[in-house]
């Protein structure tokens, strides 16, 4: 049987997050999948077990585990009375200007993100706090009160930096350090000039490489090509234009340099599976509602 690509549906199109929580009163087992988004999931009664490709996790109360992109995996369990919360969210949409320079800590172009479960297992004090967020985020989803989104947001963020602040095995921050810094003047480049054209040729000086070079180099720390980063980030500076500025679609494409319109809506439903009219109608209707 082949492995189940499943599709998140986001329940706030604020928010890149799906968070519920999990009741199952007898034994099942769920078929192998996975999702562009990562997936953390703390058991709060009973025993879950976690099926990677090449390891596995015996979860019970209080216990979490951590999986990557598109990571391999599947949970059973053989006994009922299980209850467990899952969080689901996609990384790339929760690092902004002042903090993208950490989105390459988890491109797991060298390792899987589950690598960091040993945190989980070794350190007490980063379970607990963790799990607290996790519980904290699913809180905030069931309450939605003014500002959960705000929540939410900050919540994540001290998810990755318990991540960041504990990771004793320096997986995370240690490797390419020196690499990643020669990336730094182009992300404040990229950052600079996002309502304009941007070349590969027009950065390849700024990190000293040449074009093939630098093309290779990008790709392998970033875990994705310059191109889509530079789309990935104009996108973003979109959807700000569609939420806070009276201008027209065409008009937000030209502010981005997208001013080819096929390109923009192309770019713009490969990252938020609408287009921008749709995107900004919803935007404005949730936070109408």
């Amino acid at each position: 049987m082949q492995p189940l690509r499943e599709k998140i549906e986001y329940e706030n199109p604020l928010l890149s997050l799906k968070i519920w929580q999990m009741v199952r009163l007898d034994p099942r087992s769920v078929t192998w999948h996975y999702h562009p988004e990562c997936e953390l999931m703390l058991v709060q009664e009973g025993t879950l077990t976690v099926d990677l490709s090449d390891e596995t996790f015996e979860l019970r109360d209080g216990d979490i585990v951590i999986l990557g992109n598109s990571q391999l995996h599947r949970d059973h369990n053989s006994e009922g009375n299980l209850k467990y919360i899952v969080l689901q969210f996609d990384l790339n949409n929760y690092f902004d200007q002042s903090t993208i320079p950490y989105l390459q800590y988890f491109n797991e172009t060298k390792m899987p993100l589950s690598a960091m479960n040993y945190i989980f297992r070794e350190n007490t004090e980063a379970r607990r706090e963790a799990a607290d967020c996790i519980r904290q985020i699913h809180q905030e989803a069931v309450d939605k009160l003014s500002g959960y989104e705000l929540a939410v947001n900050m919540l994540i963020k001290k998810l990755l930096l318990i991540l960041i602040r504990n990771d004793t095995r320096r997986l995370l921050a240690d490797q390419d350090r020196v690499e990643r810094i020669r990336l730094k003047p182009v992300i404040d480049f990229v950052e600079a000039n996002i309502d304009d054209r941007i070349a590969v040729e027009a950065v390849c000086g700024l990190a000293n490489m040449s074009y093939y070079y630098f093309v290779k180099f990008f790709k392998k720390m970033m875990g994705q090509s310059f191109t889509e980063y530079v789309n990935f980030r104009k996108i973003k500076r979109a959807e700000q234009l569609l939420l806070t500025r009276d201008v027209s679609v065409s008009e937000v494409g030209e502010l981005i340099g997208m001013a080819n319109m096929a390109h923009f809506y192309k770019m713009f439903k490969r990252f938020n599976g609408c287009s921008p009219k749709e995107f900004q109608r919803k935007m404005l209707a949730w936070g109408r509602s």
